[in-house]
C-alpha cells in the first residue's frame, strides 16, 4: 500500500505504508516528536517511532538526513530540545551514554572510539562495570566466535584493519547484554559472509527479544534483514515501510528521490601503464600488521582496477606504500609515468599528479578539528596546483572549498565547519571530491562509498568514470564486490598480504571472487 504526499522540497515522494510490527505488545521504545536543533538547521525535526520487543527495525535515509542525531539522542550523546521518549513505559531521557548503557542501551558506532595504544581487551574493559570485567579475554573469544568475527584479546588497536576495528566494537557493545542494540552502518566494511554470519547473530538476538535499531545504506541487506523501516529526509520522518515489500530500487527512491545517472563519454585506455608495481615486498607496518609479499600491479591511463579482499588481509599496507607513506627499499619498485617514485613521500609523489583517499576518515584522510579549508589545502598536489586553486589565499581556498561542497552536495555548516562535525557519508563526499577536482594523473582510493547513500554512490561512480574518461587511472580498494564488479575493468584480490593476477571484470563472478578472497589465489 502508498500513498503520494509533499516532498520537502515541494514535489511529489513515494510513502510506502507498512503493515504494523507483528508484535502487538508494547513498545520497548517509544520517541513522540523529537527535535534536536544546531543553529539554523533542525538536524531532527518532530521524529516518532516505535520498536517492539524482537524488532529490527532500519532506520534508513539520505547523508545528513537526521539519523545519527536521532540515535545520539537516544543513546544520551546529544540532548532533546523538544519531544520525550519512553524505555518500557517510563520516561526516559538519557544525561549521558553511561546513563543509556546503565538502561539497556548499547550502540555500535560508525565511527570507531577506540584507543589505539591499547589492547582489543583493555578497550572493551573500559565500558564494562567491575563485575562484567572478570575472564574477560575468554568473554571476548566467545562472543567473537559466536559472531565469526575472530579477535585477539592482545592485540593494540593500532595494528588492526578496519574490519577488525569494527569487530572490537561490535563485541564491545554485546558483552553489555543490551536490550536495545542500535547498529550505525556495522557491515561496511565485512565480507559478504562476515556479514551473512553478522545477520544470524542478529536474528538471533531478536528471537530472544532484543530490540535492533538497523542504520545502513546496504538496500539489499536491509530487505533481508529488517521488518520494519523508517525513512528520514532532512530531519523528518517521511516514510515507513516493510522493506521486504518493496524492491532496492523504491527504497532508494524513498530515500533520496529519483537517482539520475550522468551518461559517461567513452574512454580509452593506453597500453603503457601509468602505474607500475613489481614485485613489492615489505614486512609489516607494525607488530600486527601484514607483510606484503611478491606484489606486482599495472594501471593504465583510462581504466578503473579494483583490489578485493577481507578486513585485514594488507589493504591499509598496500595503500600506505602506494602513498609513499612506506617507503620501498628499491626506488623502481614503484614506477609513476615511467620515473622510479618508490623512495619518494608522500609530498613528492602528490606533486608529480598522484592523489589518495583512506579509508580512516577521521585522523587520517581529513583532521578533526580543523575546519573544511584547512582540510582541503592539507592534501594539494602540487605548489603549481596551489597557486590554481587559490590555495595561496585564504579567500580563493574558500572558494575551492565551496565546489568541493556544491559539486558533492556535502550537508554542512560552510567551509568553516570543523570535519568532525560531518556526519561519515558527508565527511566522506569531501574527502573523495576534494581529490577528484584535482584532476589527479592517478587516484588511489579505499572503501570510496563506505556509509554513502544510494544516490552519493551513485554520483561518486560517475566522477570515478568521468575522470577515466579523461585519461585518470583509479586503483579502487573495497571490500563491497557490488561496487568493484559495477565499476571496474579489471579486478584482483588481495590476501594474506599476497595479490593475485589481475582479471578482467567479464571473466569473474562474485563466487569465485568470494573464494580468492579466502585464500584460494
Amino acid at each position: 500500500m502508498s500513498e503520494k504526499t509533499d516532498d520537502l522540497d515541494g514535489s511529489d515522494v513515494l510513502v510506502a505504508e507498512g503493515p504494523d510490527p507483528v508484535s502487538s505488545r508494547p513498545p520497548v521504545l517509544e520517541l513522540n516528536g523529537l527535535t534536536k536543533v544546531f543553529g539554523s538547521l533542525r538536524a531532527v525535526d518532530g521524529v516518532s517511532l516505535k520498536v517492539h520487543p524482537g524488532e529490527i527495525h532500519a532506520l534508513l535515509g539520505e547523508n545528513g538526513a537526521g539519523k545519527s542525531s536521532l540515535v545520539k539522542l537516544i543513546y544520551g550523546l546529544l540532548h532533546l530540545d523538544d519531544g520525550s521518549m519512553r524505555l518500557g513505559g517510563s520516561p526516559f531521557n538519557p544525561a549521558n551514554p553511561a546513563a543509556a548503557r546503565a538502561a539497556g542501551i548499547g550502540m555500535v558506532f560508525q565511527h570507531f572510539s577506540l584507543f589505539d595504544a591499547m589492547t582489543v581487551e583493555e578497550n572493551i574493559e573500559i565500558a564494562l562495570d567491575a563485575e562484567r570485567t572478570d575472564n574477560l579475554a575468554n568473554k571476548i573469544e566467545h562472543y567473537s566466535n559466536a559472531y565469526g568475527l575472530a579477535l585477539d584479546a592482545r592485540a593494540r588497536i593500532n595494528g588492526l584493519s578496519a574490519g577488525e576495528r569494527q569487530r572490537v566494537e561490535i563485541v564491545r557493545c554485546l558483552l553489555q547484554d543490551p536490550r536495545i542494540l542500535i547498529m550505525d552502518e556495522p557491515t561496511s566494511v565485512l565480507t559478504p559472509l562476515e556479514a551473512e554470519q553478522l545477520f544470524v547473530t542478529l536474528r538471533q538476538l531478536a528471537s530472544e527479544e532484543c530490540c535492533i535499531i538497523y542504520i545502513s545504506h546496504k538496500l539489499d541487506e536491509i530487505r533481508a534483514l529488517c521488518e520494519q523501516a523508517t525513512v528520514m529526509r532532512r530531519g523528518k520522518v517521511v516514510a515507513t515501510c516493510d522493506p521486504r515489500t518493496v524492491n532496492a530500487d523504491e527504497l532508494a527512491e524513498l530515500m533520496v528521490g529519483k537517482i539520475e545517472r550522468v551518461a559517461q563519454p567513452a574512454k580509452t585506455v593506453e597500453q603503457k601503464p601509468r602505474l607500475r608495481v613489481a614485485d613489492l615486498s615489505m614486512p609489516p607496518e607494525h607488530l600486527f600488521g601484514v607483510a606484503l609479499q611478491n606484489i606486482t600491479l599495472s594501471l593504465h591511463a583510462g581504466e578503473i582496477v579494483g583490489i578485493a579482499g577481507i578486513a585485514g588481509n594488507g589493504q591499509q599496507e598496500l595503500l600506505s606504500a602506494l602513498a609513499g607513506e612506506v617507503r620501498c627499499v628499491q626506488a623502481q619498485t614503484i614506477e609513476f609515468d615511467g620515473q622510479p617514485v618508490g623512495q619518494w613521500g608522500p609530498d613528492a609523489r602528490r606533486a608529480a599528479g598522484m592523489c589518495f583517499a583512506s579509508e580512516e576518515r577521521l585522523g587520517h584522510a581529513a583532521l578533526p578539528e580543523m575546519d573544511l579549508i584547512g582540510n582541503a589545502t592539507l592534501t594539494a598536489r602540487v605548489r603549481q596546483q596551489l597557486e590554481k586553486l587559490g590555495f595561496m589565499n585564504w579567500r580563493k581556498a574558500e572558494t575551492y572549498t565551496r565546489d568541493v561542497i556544491d559539486a558533492f552536495d556535502v550537508r554542512t555548516g560552510g567551509p568553516r565547519a570543523a570535519a568532525a562535525s560531518l556526519s561519515g557519508g558527508n565527511l566522506q563526499k569531501y574527502i573523495l571530491g576534494r581529490e577528484i577536482l584535482q584532476s589527479p594523473a592517478v587516484l588511489i582510493v579505499s572503501q570510496p562509498t563506505w556509509g554513502i547513500d544510494a544516490g552519493a554512490r551513485a554520483s561518486i561512480h560517475d566522477a570515478f568514470m568521468k575522470l577515466a574518461s579523461e585519461g585518470c587511472a583509479i586503483l579502487v580498494i573495497s571490500q563491497d564486490l557490488d561496487e568493484l564488479f559495477d565499476l571496474c575493468d579489471r579486478i584482483a584480490v588481495i590476501a594474506q598480504g599476497r595479490l593475485s593476477a589481475t582479471f578482467e571484470r567479464d571473466a569473474l563472478d562474485a563466487a569465485t571472487v568470494g573464494q580468492m578472497m579466502g585464500g584460494q589465489i
